[in-house]
């Protein structure tokens, strides 16, 4: 089966090849209806990688989060036209102890090798989780970015002391908000607070029990445990402030991503008996656990439709190039684009 694959070949510069799907092989085929860009994503399409990255990992197809409808399984699991959510964590093994997104011999979509951006995707019948026809789909197209929040909860749950009182959130964009609302579901004892810089995006925290601004926590402001989901270079900020109002012996999350490192004030973790931990990606579980909330708590899409931005038919490489560079200049929110190749 001939398809046709969109490549990043250079920064800003997308070209079509094509390859050949083996369709009497064990895997699937899906066709891709809607895509979601994520900050990765940006950050190839630019070119803000460094060099030696972008030489290593370009020509590749982008997009890690995505949805589509079965066009062939061999093993009768699908039937034609089921909808699906694309799993881009793809493991070659399995390990009793570690969890396939932490394996390092797994492969990870639009990070060395082909993500979604592609006529037809060829998949493990393990790597899609099915999608109900009542879920909003342009909600589901970034189900892989609520899926690493809903892993880092549930790593939460297994690292965390039981004294839950209040949880606090660092971080007021896309990662920081789909965190804390799955915290509201999965920790619904638990009071949240939210802790940004923009007034405007904490708006939108109205689930939340109380939220501030970073440059004016008051000093008797303290959470049992903390989740960073900030990233970049204002990562040590948050990491700072977290610790000076995290209780002793609370549990810190890492999130947010960095290119570089991070100081941390090891002193103070040291006197409070802090303890860390890190979430990256996420597996098979997180998706299905994902889908769960979406059946059991309907209230969770709805708060998700408020962070879709734009929305993007794209039919050809000027509109995918449309896409990109659009969601550069968007304030907050998920840029989706209506695949039609």
């Amino acid at each position: 089966m001939l398809n046709a694959v969109y490549r990043l070949v250079a920064p800003r510069r997308f070209e079509v090849e094509f390859n050949d799907i083996n369709l009497f092989e064990e895997q699937m085929v899906v066709r891709p209806t809607h895509l979601s860009i994520c900050h990765a994503d940006q950050r190839y399409y630019q070119g803000l990688r460094p060099a030696e990255v972008m030489k290593q990992k370009l020509p590749m197809a982008l997009i890690h989060e995505g949805i589509g409808e079965v066009v062939h399984d061999p093993t009768g699991t699908y039937q034609p036209g089921d909808r699906v959510i694309m799993i881009p964590n793809t493991p070659v093994r399995q390990d009793d102890v570690i969890g396939e997104n932490y394996l390092r011999d797994s492969k990870f979509r639009a990070s060395g090798f082909d993500g979604f951006m592609q006529e037809h995707v060829a998949l493990k019948p393990d790597r899609v989780v099915p999608l109900a026809k009542d879920i909003d789909q342009v909600v589901a197209a970034f189900t892989e970015l609520v899926s690493v929040s809903v892993h880092g909860v549930r790593r939460f749950d297994k690292f965390a002391h039981s004294r839950r009182g209040v949880i606090g959130v660092w971080g007021d964009g896309n990662l920081g908000f789909l965190t804390a609302l799955c915290l509201r579901v999965m920790q619904p004892e638990s009071r949240l607070y939210i802790f940004g810089v923009d007034a405007g995006k904490l708006s939108q925290f109205s689930f939340a029990d109380a939220t501030f601004q970073v440059s004016d926590i008051p000093e008797d402001v303290l959470v049992d445990h903390a989740f960073e989901c900030v990233g970049g270079q204002a990562s040590q900020k948050a990491i700072d402030q977290m610790i000076d109002h995290v209780q002793p012996e609370g549990t810190l999350s890492l999130m947010g991503v960095s290119e570089y490192p991070v100081p941390i004030n090891t002193r103070m973790v040291l006197e409070k008996g802090l303890r860390f931990y890190g979430s990256s990606r996420s597996g098979r579980e997180d998706f299905l656990k994902t889908v769960e909330i979406y059946r059991e708590h309907p209230k969770v899409v709805r708060y998700l439709s408020n962070i879709v931005g734009a929305q993007v038919r794209v039919r050809s490489i000027e509109d995918m190039n449309k896409a990109f560079e659009m969601d550069i200049y968007k304030s907050i929110g998920k840029t989706i684009m209506f695949w039609e190749v």
